[in-house]
């Protein structure tokens, strides 16, 4: 792995730190007018997506940690495990749900999603902002029932559950805000 000072800290390196993976958000040189100058970054644990404050005196080495992303195509479930396929090389990989994090509630089949692994070890999932999925569950809209805005709980193809307008059928395909897990249009 190499190592970098911190005056060569940009958006997005990934740094291997004592305390495990983190992604730069920000950073930030000052040159104090009394003292030594430093760097006050944001950093994102890659694992489990807290972001704190760190600060660095100016100069130090960090290690930066080399991930290999890959676009990966999920092809289908093999018991527990999720298959995905490079999209390169066509080798198969199973991943366990614990990995794919708050993404699984949005993978459907033939999905393309960037996955970064770190040593034999997947760190990150990264899937499109949105995407179509079909309603599963869902009651019917009441005749009369038209208070602007209402909203009704509906079942997503993969189980996750959604709030959306009365207006919503069983079969409808929806597009769904992966970040917040909001409903954006019918398709």
């Amino acid at each position: 792995m190499p190592a970098i000072t911190t005056n060569e800290l940009k958006n997005g390196i990934t740094l291997e730190l004592e305390n495990g993976l983190f992604q730069v958000v920000e950073f930030q040189h000052v040159k104090p007018g009394k003292g030594g100058a430093f760097v006050r970054t944001k950093l994102r644990n890659v694992r489990t997506g807290n972001v704190f404050d760190k600060t660095f005196n100016a100069g130090i080495r960090v290690e930066q940690a080399m991930l290999d992303k890959k676009d990966m195509q999920f092809l289908y479930r093999d018991g527990d495990d999720y298959v995905f396929m490079d999209t390169k090389t066509y080798d198969q990989l199973n991943i366990a749900p614990v990995s794919l994090g708050s993404a699984i509630d949005y993978i459907v089949e033939s999905m393309v999603a960037i996955i970064a692994i770190y040593n034999d070890e997947i760190v990150s999932v990264e899937i499109p902002a949105s995407v179509e999925m079909l309603i599963a569950k869902t009651e019917p809209g009441i005749q009369g029932d038209r208070v602007s805005g209402a909203r009704k709980s509906a079942e997503l193809q993969t189980g996750k559950t959604i709030q959306v307008p009365l207006f919503i059928n069983i079969g409808d395909k929806v597009k769904v805000d992966t970040r917040s897990g909001e409903y954006l249009t019918r398709v």
